[in-house]
């Protein structure tokens, strides 16, 4: 074991091979085995000042967790992670590790950083594996907290508050719990039944789950009040699409990313047995450049696509998707057009469809060739086009995936509540707190698009100080 403690790389992930993991839907990659996770964890230095930690938005014990591995103590490990993340098998998998805790780990400063991702999602699934006792429900302590989202930001807060002892009731729009989780990454990233027993382990821990249940229009936030709720928290992500504003994106084989993966994920568009209605066509232009592009580019190639292309204005440099997903995507044959941006989507029309040729069906793409000029306003270059390099890009769908913002529903129907002119909820950053009072915010309602993790984390901020409020109310 000692040859491990030396190794300048990872221990590699098994996975599919990419030829024939294209074509299903089933998890890309396989998860380490007990002794390629002890080989891993053996590569820790256990170091006294854990700078990993510093880089976890949920303040995992890192080194603590990969002791226990190392010992073999895998439930042990478990017990660890679970103290500070209610979603830990989830997060072995989505996360952005490279840029968060092992960005930070010293073996990364004359190799690679220890695997600490893949040791988290082996404990997770080694405990949901062989773990059967049953989840222990803490004692009530009687008071009530209403949450409003069951994305990560909601299920972390309901999650920390739960075993604090709080009785806590999540209310989701949709009609199945777990928000982006369920209906934003696919299957082959994130299985559905790895988020379903995160879910379930919360329900044991009592958390109420009440779906198909709009807040904003089913329910009001003065009503949760009027109903016994002490606090609420508005864990409702960024839901709401956006569109670039050129011609032909109302004719018929144009999506947003959300819509298709919804369909796809959530609605299980992807199985022969489907009755959701979805487009498998033959040749796909997703535009965008982050995570989300990435899941509806394979997707789309494991609907059926005989070719799928990823059209970004910006170059690879500057492309924001994790290196992981985008290897991925390339060795499933994904195309990259860099540099590149869409300026008119065109339709053919169906002969029997004599409404107006705006209902018509995708034929194309124009595109126009980009370069990077000065900065903007975030530092990034920024891309501007290229005069008389228009050409034609043969398709049939086109995926818009350039970003979503917070639905607006929410902040037109509480009075009060402050939001900024994205839309995004404005909040005291060190408690999570709204403009009203009692009432916390987090993840991507109020940051606009982001990570997972960071929705965890906001929605721990948030649990937390609720917590603190209630017991400063009984004082």
């Amino acid at each position: 074991m000692a040859s491990y403690n030396t190794s300048l790389h990872k221990n590699p992930m098994p996975m599919q091979d990419p030829a024939l993991r294209a074509h299903n839907f089933d998890e890309v990659t396989l998860g380490y085995d007990e002794q390629t996770a002890l080989a891993e964890a053996a590569r820790c230095l256990g170091c006294k000042n854990m700078p990993c930690v510093s880089g976890c938005p949920v303040n995992v014990a890192i080194p603590e967790f990969i002791a226990k591995v190392k010992e073999g103590d895998f439930e042990g490990a478990y017990e660890v992670i679970s103290r500070s993340s209610s979603l830990p098998a989830v997060c072995g998998r989505v996360c952005p590790q490279e840029t968060q805790c092992e960005a930070k780990c010293v073996r990364g400063i004359k190799g690679e950083p220890v695997g600490i991702g893949r040791l988290e999602r082996f404990v997770a699934d080694w405990h949901n594996t062989y773990n059967k006792a049953p989840v222990q429900k803490p004692e009530s302590n009687g008071h009530r907290v209403a949450v409003i989202g069951s994305g990560p930001a909601g299920l972390s807060c309901a999650g920390d508050l739960a075993k604090a002892g709080y009785q806590v009731t999540v209310f989701e729009a949709l009609h199945t719990a777990g928000g982006v989780l369920m209906y934003g990454i696919p299957e082959f990233r994130l299985p559905k039944a790895i988020v379903q027993r995160e879910v379930d382990t919360l329900r044991a821990l009592g958390v109420e789950f009440q779906t198909n249940v709009v807040v904003g229009r089913t329910l009001e936030i003065p009503e949760l009040f009027e109903q016994g709720y002490e606090a609420v928290f508005i864990g409702s992500g960024a839901g709401l699409p956006s569109f670039m504003g050129i011609p032909g994106e109302s004719l018929k084989g144009v999506y947003s990313a959300n819509e298709y993966l919804t369909r796809s994920n959530l609605m299980k568009a992807y199985r022969a047995d489907s009755t959701t209605p979805i487009l498998r066509a033959k040749r796909v232009a997703v535009v965008g450049g982050g995570n989300v592009a990435m899941d509806a580019a394979r997707t789309a190639l494991r609907l059926g696509a005989d070719k799928v292309y990823i059209v970004y204005r910006r170059s690879m440099d500057e492309l924001p998707a994790r290196r992981e997903e985008v290897e991925h995507a390339m060795e499933e044959g994904v195309e990259f057009l860099l540099l590149q941006s869409p300026i008119e989507i065109h339709s053919y029309q169906n002969p029997d469809d004599k409404r107006d040729p705006y209902n018509g069906f995708v034929s194309g793409m124009t595109c126009i060739r980009m370069q990077l000029g000065e900065p903007d306003e975030r530092g990034r270059r920024r891309p501007e086009p290229i005069e008389g390099s228009e050409y034609r890009l043969d398709v049939d769908c086109v995926i818009m995936a350039i970003g979503t913002t917070p639905n607006p529903l929410l902040g037109g129907t509480t009075p009060g509540l402050e939001t900024n002119k994205r839309g995004c909820i404005v909040i005291e950053e060190s408690t999570g707190q709204t403009s009203l009072e009692c009432v916390y915010a987090g993840g991507d309602a109020v940051t606009g698009a982001a990570t997972v993790i960071l929705a965890m984390g906001a929605g721990k901020l948030a649990a937390k100080s609720i917590h603190q409020s209630i017991c400063a109310k009984k004082v």
